[in-house]
């Protein structure tokens, strides 16, 4: 069973910032695009940002494009998600997942509230 470990989630105001981590095995992080996903209550679980295993492809939902931001640190095996400008509607639990796999992290909550 691969186990993918998730941080950095927490309470935070309207327009500020959070970085998520997730620590992967080494031998499935070096050879897959990792990616995030969040779910909100009571909607489906929405892709958010995905990064290629050499970290110079990267993919974003239009609803997060400019705010937030993919990366990758292949020598510590652990993907990041940057997430800036936060806005109420970002609140949700947030996934990291080893792309066209069926590979999750536990969720970290994100919540966006003054």
């Amino acid at each position: 069973q691969v186990q993918l470990v998730e941080s950095g989630g927490g309470l935070v105001q309207p327009g500020g910032s959070l970085r998520l981590s997730c620590a992967a095995p080494r031998i499935i992080f070096s050879a897959y695009t990792m990616g995030w996903y969040r779910e909100a209550p009571g909607k489906q679980r929405e892709f958010i940002a995905s990064i290629a295993p050499s970290g110079g492809d990267t993919t974003y939902a239009d609803s997060v494009k400019g705010r937030f931001t993919i990366s990758r640190d292949n020598a510590k095996n652990t993907v990041f998600l940057q997430m800036n400008s936060l806005k109420p509607e970002d609140t949700a639990v947030y996934y990291c997942n080893v792309v066209a796999t069926n590979f999750w992290g536990q969720g970290t909550q994100v919540t966006v509230s003054s």
